[in-house]
């Protein structure tokens, strides 16, 4: 499952940047633009994310994830498309194979928010084993 290394990147990256900002006591929210192309499962990569702030800034984070549809372009026609998935790499044009992907492969950090100044008590909760 890539998807604990993926959360685990994204905590680390987020930690990393509040500690720069220095003050921060708490993650609220991270949120990630995630190509539909990039063999990613949001619910599992929730599920790690949730693991993976246990005991960090982050902890009780929630995690937003907006999906970046994938788009292909034909170099012969010009015509753009939706490639969907499974993705149709062939221009529904003119037919031509493409290489030109637009987007669907992102997988990056949109937008973070934080608190800072005093710390607030935090309370562990046990994770659901129900969502």
């Amino acid at each position: 499952m890539h998807e604990m290394s993926i959360a685990l990147a994204v905590v680390g990256q987020v930690e990393e940047a509040a500690a720069r900002a220095g003050g921060v006591t708490a993650v609220t929210s991270v949120r990630l633009k995630v190509g539909e192309l990039a063999g990613v499962v949001p619910d599992a990569l929730s599920f790690c994310f949730e693991l993976a702030c246990a005991g960090t800034v982050l902890e009780g984070a929630e995690l937003v994830t907006e999906s970046v549809p994938g788009r292909a372009h034909c170099a012969s026609c010009a015509d753009d498309w939706a490639v969907g998935m499974p993705p149709q790499l062939c221009c529904p044009v003119c037919g031509e194979a493409t290489a030109g992907l637009l987007s669907g492969r992102e997988l990056r950090i949109a937008d973070v928010h934080w608190e800072d100044g005093p710390a607030r008590e935090r309370t562990r909760e046990p994770i659901s084993e129900e969502r």
